[in-house]
């Protein structure tokens, strides 16, 4: 199954980088049971911020969709990094994004699904995922999505 997914990565464009360190104190994936929960991952690309602002003010739906893209791909990155193999992906359980946006920003969920559907593409019927989509002040370095995943994994 790792080649398909990462046959499937290739046919997105997309080569997972390597997981990126936490930046304070905190682990970057912490596995209880078979689940694990994932940090949340900030839109990194080439290890820089691909996206900073408000959505509704600095930046608009569609590039705080692909900002959500960019979260997901770390995401996976730090499953891999935590798991050995992204084989080892039974589901994705839920994922949590949070959106900096202005107070009239309503399309945190549209933002969203630029997570959603890039880990639906990647990952097939184990990337289908219960989800929020969460409307906040600020985050982090001035990004404008963060992602966080629940993810239930095959055993050793």
């Amino acid at each position: 199954m790792s080649d398909t997914i990462e046959k499937r990565l290739l046919e997105l464009g997309v080569t997972l980088p390597e997981a990126a360190a936490p930046a304070a104190n905190y682990v970057p994936a912490a596995q209880t049971g078979t689940l694990l929960f994932t940090a949340g991952q900030l839109p990194l690309k080439d290890g820089k911020l691909m996206a900073m602002g408000l959505l509704g003010r600095e930046l608009g739906t569609e590039a705080g969709k692909l900002a959500a893209k960019w979260c997901a791909v770390n995401v996976l990155a730090q499953i891999k990094a935590a798991s050995g193999d992204l084989a080892r992906i039974r589901r994705i359980v839920k994922i949590t994004v949070f959106v900096a946006s202005t107070p009239d920003f309503t399309e945190q969920h549209v933002v969203a699904n630029g997570a959603s559907d890039f880990l639906v593409a990647a990952l097939g019927d184990e990337g289908k995922h219960a989800r929020s989509a969460v409307g906040v002040a600020s985050l982090p370095l001035n990004a404008p999505v963060e992602v966080e995943a629940i993810v239930e994994l095959a055993g050793a």
